[in-house]
């Protein structure tokens, strides 16, 4: 039940996204939950909204690096759930999201990165032997390591992307490959299937769309 809330929270939303663009088709939606508050601009009562940010984590990187989510102060950027085992869905979203790593790497305010559900494994070295297999270098892409338990509640509660433990399946996990969108605000801005590429098509798109809202230029 958890997990049909979570899908019909992603296909709302969609439709939600097909009506904004419908009408203005410069900027990206803002998707989760929202607060309104009221405040008084120029002598004048407004009512204004605030969405759900992704909150503050500490996770280390492939590099043995500690990364926060102050690292992420003022970028763009797309988050996913893997692990290096996955026998299923993994390598079809890391060879799509190779695809946004290259159109990208070299944007100053851009970054990818990529929590494993598996940390017990997936140690720091086993990640920058995956990340050098995929052909990763510097900074742009992190593959971030950390407690079980904070990354499936920043997955489930943050990111809305379902996680958990499943013996019964190949590999012994299930999650969804969704890739998200993050903007500078740490708002999430976009939901795409990672394991199509019309979808992480149109996530390359919609990053350029994001980065130029704080004009951002894309080397061509």
């Amino acid at each position: 039940m958890k997990y049909c809330k979570i899908i019909l929270f992603i296909s709302l939303a969609a439709f939600t996204a097909c009506k904004f663009n419908a009408s203005e088709t410069a900027k990206l939606p803002i998707y989760g939950n929202r607060d309104t508050v009221s405040k008084m601009v120029n002598g004048k009562l407004v009512v204004d909204s605030v969405y759900t940010t992704i909150p503050d984590f500490k996770f280390v990187n492939q590099y043995g690096d500690s990364v926060t989510g102050k690292s992420l102060d003022g970028y763009v950027y797309v988050a996913d759930f893997f692990f290096t085992t996955c026998p299923s869905i993994c390598p079809i979203m890391h060879r799509n999201m190779l695809k946004v790593y290259n159109d990208f790497k070299s944007v100053s305010d851009f970054k990818i990165i990529s929590h494993t559900i598996d940390p017990k494994h997936d140690s720091v070295a086993v990640l920058k032997k995956y990340a050098d297999k995929m052909g990763i270098s510097g900074g742009s892409w992190w593959l971030l390591q950390g407690k079980k338990e904070d990354t499936y509640q920043l997955g489930e509660k943050s990111y809305l992307v379902a996680v958990k433990e499943d013996s019964g399946t190949p590999g012994g996990y299930v999650h969804q490959g969704w890739f998200v969108l993050i903007d500078k605000q740490k708002r999430i801005r976009g939901y795409y299937d990672g394991t199509d590429e019309k979808q992480v098509d149109k996530l390359r798109a919609d990053i350029k769309t994001l980065l130029a809202e704080t004009n951002t230029t894309i080397a061509q």
